[in-house]
């Protein structure tokens, strides 16, 4: 049993999913889907978000001690396959931390000049000291981050996302020239259409990390009862901002002209030159890159907190898993953050900040499809090799319904990981060859360490995964 104090509730866990995950970046990409936005909308919920959000729900009210993902992975698969599971879920966050981080830079380039969007420096360089200064400040433990994090989420996402809802809404009642016109021809999407794999990626990449809250279940009240009520409802808010947000970039945004970086600033440009309110770009410029922070921080700590408890099972591990006199983990979060430091070089290998965009945020894209599988795989194992475990959710249909959701789920993440060996036809990226050969070589680099480290390490016994499991 944990000694520590429950303090998170139910609304407490929808509010810190819907922060973290939430995030207003990928609307350009969504938006080109236009007026088939709906069709693969219907085929990312049937295929991705309903699954992964029922299976969330299931493990976590199945294991709800600390360690989420690694600890449901770990007990159904053992120790490698459990830190597998959390490094692919960690090394696609370091990867996604310049992607998002990319986006922040763009919004203030746009702001001081729209050529500052594009320039390889200058988003190197706000990338560097945003994740370093948010770095510094988890040093200091939960509680001080804690603070950081409620206010960007409340500024940077809830507000901004209502503010493109409303002139969405705004314009589409107005005299104003409606991009969108839907008919039978273009409700179903042109496969062939690089634009719209690219849509279909960011729509996916968007509900990526419903879980993430499960990872303080050990923090959490009632996690039985509370943990399926917050992935429901915050799984229900997302939707609504991401299909809401993306339909009113795509009715004002042409997409011939649409910048999948930055895509939401020119949106806001449009409108508010539109009704002479340009002199409000500088603060919802501000709003924006606060919303990248917030996530940001939210990830910074999560995923490291779970890679940190793998650490302390693993004998030649220990030295990472050690925490500073604020029980963050300075140790990983030192290594990250030189990783990320490091990431950078992407800008400087491909020809265009657009392309190194790309690159970096369908890598990490890719991995947490790898991270996905291996969750999907358990939930199925888990039905069959502990049938007697008590689970205060289950996914509907028994056994026959767990095989359902974790087929579907199985299928749209190797659809989602096939579709980013597609590059984009709009991106300069020095040809599909040398895109194809770097995402390869970057696969290989980050998906071979966790082979080797735990090369030497031994198994634990079963049945002392059977004892953790029966005290849960």
């Amino acid at each position: 049993m944990s000694n520590n104090i429950k303090t998170l509730s139910a609304l407490s866990l929808i509010l810190l999913t819907v922060g973290s995950v939430g995030n207003v970046r990928n609307l350009p990409a969504i938006a080109l889907l236009g007026e088939s936005l709906p069709f693969l909308f219907s085929f990312a919920i049937i295929f991705f978000l309903v699954p992964i959000t029922l299976l969330a729900a299931e493990l976590s009210t199945t294991w709800p001690g600390k360690g989420g993902i690694y600890s449901w992975s770990k007990y159904v698969f053992g120790k490698k396959i459990g830190f597998l599971t959390i490094w692919f879920q960690w090394i696609g966050n370091i990867i996604w931390f310049p992607g998002i981080l990319s986006f922040a830079a763009a919004s203030i380039g746009y702001l001081i000049s729209p050529e500052f969007a594009n320039n390889k420096l200058f988003i190197m360089s706000v990338i560097i000291v945003i994740f370093w200064g948010t770095t510094i400040v988890n040093f200091y433990g939960m509680k001080f981050s804690a603070h950081l994090n409620n206010f960007c989420t409340l500024a940077g996402l809830f507000l901004p996302i209502a503010l493109i809802i409303g002139i969405g809404i705004a314009w589409f009642f107005s005299d104003n020239a409606i991009q969108l016109h839907f008919t039978k021809q273009n409700f179903f999407p042109d496969f062939h259409n690089s634009e719209m794999l690219i849509a279909l990626s960011g729509m996916i990449m968007s509900f990526c990390g419903i879980e993430i809250a499960t990872i303080h279940s050990d923090e959490v009240k009632n996690p039985h009862r509370s943990f399926p009520i917050a992935l429901s409802m915050a799984t229900l808010i997302l939707a609504l901002f991401l299909i809401c947000g993306a339909f009113s970039i795509a009715i004002i945004l042409p997409p011939h002209q649409m910048n999948i970086l930055a895509g939401i600033m020119q949106t806001f440009q449009i409108f508010l030159s539109t009704y002479n309110l340009i002199w409000a770009m500088p603060a919802i410029a501000i709003l924006l890159v606060l919303g990248c922070i917030g996530s940001v921080n939210n990830w910074i700590i999560a995923p490291i907190k779970g890679l940190s408890i793998a650490a302390s099972e693993t004998k030649h591990l220990k030295h990472f898993a050690k925490s500073n006199q604020h029980n963050a983990p300075h140790v990983l979060l030192i290594y990250q953050a030189i990783i990320v430091t490091l990431l950078m070089f992407v800008f400087i290998a491909l020809p265009s900040v657009n392309a190194s965009y790309w690159l970096l945020t369908n890598l990490a894209l890719q991995l947490f499809m790898l991270m996905y599988i291996l969750l999907f795989a358990a939930g199925i194992r888990a039905r069959f090799k502990h049938p007697t475990i008590q689970r205060s959710f289950t996914i509907p249909g028994k056994n026959i319904g767990m095989m359902i959701i974790g087929t579907l789920g199985i299928i749209g993440a190797l659809l989602t990981f096939a579709i980013g060996f597609v590059p984009p036809s709009d991106i300069q990226n020095g040809g599909i060859f040398r895109y194809e050969i770097i995402l390869l070589l970057c696969l290989a680099f980050t998906i071979l360490p966790p082979f080797f480290i735990h090369k030497k390490a031994k198994e634990e016994p079963e049945n002392e995964i059977l004892k953790v499991i029966e005290t849960s």
